[in-house]
């Protein structure tokens, strides 16, 4: 079973390290914990570190000799085992197996890989639990990351305001990088004492992200406030609304078709929808009836006329109509 955060910092903090270690999952919070990872190895007399990046031609082999390999200073040592796609594929699974079931003393195996899910896990990642540490880093979810900005901001030294660390959270809108770099330029330009949200707001860049996916997922998720700023944020980055369109009218097939659907969870995995994404739809189908799913893409169709020219008519207007809509079915009188 992976380790939860508090347990993996626990772990981090003892003198001892494990024999192997996979740190997978948000590509920033992954390089941090491993380079966390390789400072305490440094603390503790692993004066040799040899990196093994895993490629399209990586020979596996290259595992086994690396861990049976001779230290020029009998010294520990640190292997850094670089797998991004989180999948070693059959012949990597045995090899990572080989090493946890014998992992050479004074030698700790570090896995680290970028791309993350459930479908990953398999019978290495077991080996690797039942002979190290198994830690899944995932992105704060909406309502986490107040919390986690006022973590982040408290490590740092800096103190703030519940206001504005709200404002942070706002204006980062779920960029994970971006939301570490602000948090590191307050920490230099404010140091220490506390910050108010006036203060957060001179001194904060507006780094939000906004793109079309995080616009579709708001919008069905019933965040309208939410999504009509995305829609707003593209707008102003000079984003194209035709392929905007193209996007939102995928979306819209698709709800048509769940709402369709006679067998739901079939439909689903016909769709392919991974559980967080089944439950965004599932939810917004309870919120209207397939005519209304109808009507918003008959009106998404309209828009792209517009936008193409062959329509009179404000396009960004009008997206903004059909977003409140596909947000909250009441607004509907919108799309008249």
């Amino acid at each position: 079973m992976p380790l939860a955060i508090p347990q993996w910092q626990k772990a981090l903090a003892a003198d001892s390290l494990r024999a192997v270690y996979l740190l997978a999952g948000e590509e920033l919070l992954v390089l941090e914990a491993a380079d966390a990872l390789r400072a305490q190895a440094r603390r503790l007399g692993y004066a040799e570190r040899e990196v093994l990046d895993v490629g399209n031609h990586f020979d596996w082999d290259d595992l086994a000799r690396a861990a049976a390999g001779m230290s020029l200073f009998a010294t520990r040592r640190l292997l850094d085992l670089r797998l991004p796609t989180g999948r070693p594929g059959k012949e990597g699974a045995a090899a990572i197996g080989e090493f946890c079931a014998q992992p050479p003393p004074d030698v700790t195996l570090l896995i680290t890989a970028s791309e993350w899910s459930n479908k990953h896990e398999g019978a290495w990642t077991k080996n690797i639990d039942s002979a190290g540490a198994l830690v899944v880093f995932n992105a704060p979810r909406p309502n986490e990351w107040n919390a986690w900005i006022g973590a982040r901001l408290s490590s740092r030294g800096v103190s703030a305001s519940a206001d504005a660390v709200a404002l942070l959270a706002e204006r980062v809108e779920g960029n994970l990088l971006a939301a570490a770099q602000e948090v590191d330029k307050l920490a230099v330009l404010h140091g220490q004492g506390r910050l108010d949200a006036a203060q957060m707001e001179n001194l904060v860049a507006d780094s939000a992200r906004y793109d079309a996916f995080k616009l579709t997922d708001a919008a069905f998720a019933g965040d309208g406030g939410r999504a009509l700023r995305i829609l707003a944020g593209l707008r102003a980055e000079g984003d194209e609304l035709i392929a905007l369109m193209g996007w939102l009218v995928n979306q819209l097939q698709l709800a048509l078709r769940l709402a369709n659907a006679h067998d739901f969870a079939a439909q689903v995995r016909a769709e392919r929808l991974w559980p967080a994404r089944e439950q965004l739809f599932r939810k917004a189908l309870r919120r209207a009836p397939r005519e209304h799913w109808l009507r918003c893409l008959a009106r998404a169709a309209r828009i792209d006329r517009i936008a193409k020219g062959r329509e009179g008519g404000d396009a960004w207007l009008e997206a903004e109509r059909l977003i409140a809509a596909i947000a909250e079915p009441r607004a509907a009188a919108a799309l008249a």
